[in-house]
Formats: C-alpha cells, structure tokens, sequence
C-alpha cells in the first residue's frame, strides 16, 4: 500500500469533500469485500480500499498524508492500521448492511513492531539502502507454526466447528438478539491443540533476530515512520503477520537546516566582500559551488539556489538552497586596517573614535602596570 496513492485506490480527486470519500468507499467496500467478490484479488483490493479510506477519513492523517505523501499511524510516529473488517463494519453497522463478515475464520493478526533508524541529513535527502534487527516471534522450526508436536495436528474446535465464532441468543423485553463473540474453548482459532510443541509450548512461535533491508525514500523527514507491510510478528496458529513501522531520526547537520523541501545555510562574508562584491564558494547538497556577492550585499541577504534543496518525498522536482549572508565585523585591526577604516569613514562624513598613539613612555608605563 506504500506505493500506492490514497486518491486514485477510492477513485476521487484530491479536493474530494468527506462525504465523497465516504461515499466512494461504500461503493468499493460493497463490490471487494471477500464475502461476496469472485474476483482473486478482492481481499487485497478490500484491504487497499479500507487502508485508503483510513487515511483520508481522517483530517489529521489525511493532511498529514497530503504534505508528506505518507502517513504515520500515530501521533508518536508508530501505531498499526486498524483490521479492515473493522473498519468495514464501523461504516456499514455491526452486520456490515449484508451479513457480511460473521463467519470469518482466522486468528488474530500478528502484533506491529516498532523501531528506531537513525540517519544522516544527506541519507535522508537523496535516500538510503539500510538494514536492520529486529527481534520478534516467528514460526517455530519443530511444529512449523501449527503448535502442534510434530507427529500430532490441531483438532476442529467442537463447541465453534472450527469457525472461531459462536452465537449467543439473548432474550430482552425487546425481543431475541444474538450476539457473535470469539469462541472461548478455542479463543476464536478454530482449533483445538491436544498435545502442544515442546519447542514453543503451543504458541507456534519462537523468538528470532532478523536483519531486514529497507529502502528509506528520498526526502523523508525526521518523524515519518516508514510501514514495510508483513514485516511485524506473525500472528498465532499461522495467523497474517502484522507490520512493521520503521521511525526515521534525522541527525542534524553541522550547517544544514530543513524548512520544508528547502535546505537553508548561512554563509560568513566580509566587510570588504559584502561591499565590493565577490566570489565565494557556498556548500550545497551535491557538493561546493561558487556564487556571486553583488556589491553592495547586505547582512541578512537571502540568495536562492534554484533546485538544490531536498526532493520532494512523493513527485518530482526539489526544494531550493536558501543562503543567508552574514556581515562579518573584526573585532580587532592591525594598523593598515584601522588606517583604511578611518579614510573611509572620512569620506563618508562619518564621526568614528580614533585611537591616539602612545609614546614609548606611556607604552613602558602601562607594561608595568604604572
């Protein structure tokens, strides 16, 4: 779902108005839901429709969507995505509007892991190849994720029929209702393990290191979480894994700093620089390049280098370079220096202090502390 864009998965524009995107979700929702679609790929369209319709029903994600081009599930930065049949029954009514949903079989998905990636500022501008550890429960080698011991298999849960459901009819003044809950003799698997693995105790998972590649895009910020989808714990009795949220950290930069997709840096000129003008290198994301000071700068001057900021993260182009011009003042001069200054300040009509010279005397006298 990384790859794709939010918009075009509902079919509407990007100025689309809620109840638009509610009502394209409907419509969606109605036609891929498992349930009643023929189609192959219904459940992974189903997925994308409701992976969409979170996002864009949400004015924060969805703003947050809109500038970066990804999402962070959390406020913090991780979080999972909600199950889409939740979010299916939430639109629709507990029954889904059809009966959809109820006798869906499967164990809970897999929990979400979170981690840290610290990088450079340049890693995050232009992208990076990166791997990382991550602890998590996978299927156990002896049972191969049954939790079952080798020679023996899950039984069919009696009490659910191997469902994972059961009905439970409530008499009210109202009248009958029946409520569908996780059977509790198998808790909602379906299945009943009558001789548990010695290796993993029945659980069907054991603890491993892995070392995952991932590919950071160009242009992310500090606080995007990057979702490698499936990269998160597998869930119990071979139950869907869940995901894996990758949280970027940006190492400042000794001079660079970000503002948006532009990169801005200060540059230290002097006097004589700022006015007579010159030629000055300026560093920039692809390496030094020389600029031109027109006479007359002032301090605090901006100077725009087209193209040379960050990229942006979704889409094509960059940012610019901002360059912030610095005066610098000396706060010492030798005596050509002072003598040029106070010819200056002559010719401009300008009242400056003027150092009076020493003798040798007064000089031998201020050595000594006299």
């Amino acid at each position: 779902m990384a790859d794709k864009d939010y918009y075009s998965v509902l079919g509407v524009s990007r100025d689309a108005t809620p109840e638009e995107i509610k009502k394209a979700y409907r419509q969606l929702a109605r036609k891929f839901h498992p349930d009643v679609s023929s189609e192959a790929d219904a459940e992974e369209r189903f997925k994308e429709i409701n992976g969409a319709y979170e996002v864009l029903s949400d004015p924060e994600k969805r703003q947050m969507y809109d500038r970066f081009g990804t999402v962070s599930p959390a406020g913090n930065g991780f979080g999972d995505y909600r199950d889409p049949f939740d979010i299916f029954a939430e639109v629709f009514g507990n029954l889904g509007g059809f009966g959809f949903g109820q006798g869906r079989q499967s164990a809970p998905r897999g929990r979400d892991l979170q981690v840290s990636l610290e990088i450079s500022f340049a890693e995050a501008a232009f992208g990076v190849e990166k791997t990382i550890e991550v602890q998590r429960a996978e299927a156990c080698d002896t049972c191969h994720g049954t939790g079952a011991e080798p020679g023996t298999r899950p039984e069919r849960c009696t009490d659910c029929n191997g469902a994972g459901k059961v009905r439970r009819t409530q008499q009210t003044f109202l009248g009958a209702f029946v409520n569908i809950t996780p059977c509790p003799t198998c808790n909602g698997t379906g299945a009943i393990i009558r001789t548990p693995c010695q290796g993993c105790h029945g659980s069907g998972r054991v603890r491993k290191t892995r070392r995952i590649p991932i590919r950071v895009p160009a242009g992310v910020d500090d606080g995007i979480s990057v979702r490698l989808a499936g990269g998160g714990e597998p869930g119990e009795h071979n139950a869907p894994p869940g995901d894996l949220y990758v949280g970027i950290r940006v190492q400042p930069h000794p001079y660079f700093k970000r503002r948006d997709n532009d990169v801005i840096v200060e540059l230290k000129v002097n006097v004589a620089q700022a006015a007579l003008g010159a030629v000055v290198p300026v560093p920039t994301l692809d390496g030094t390049q020389d600029i031109t000071l027109q006479p007359g700068t002032q301090p605090n001057s901006v100077i725009r280098l087209r193209g040379l900021g960050i990229p942006h993260l979704r889409g094509n182009g960059r940012g610019d370079q901002l360059i912030v011009v610095q005066v610098a003042i000396p706060n010492k001069l030798n005596e050509t220096q002072r003598h040029l200054f106070e010819n200056l300040a002559e010719s401009l009509g300008t009242a400056v202090v003027v150092e009076e010279k020493q003798g040798i005397v007064d000089r031998i006298k201020d050595a000594l502390g006299l």
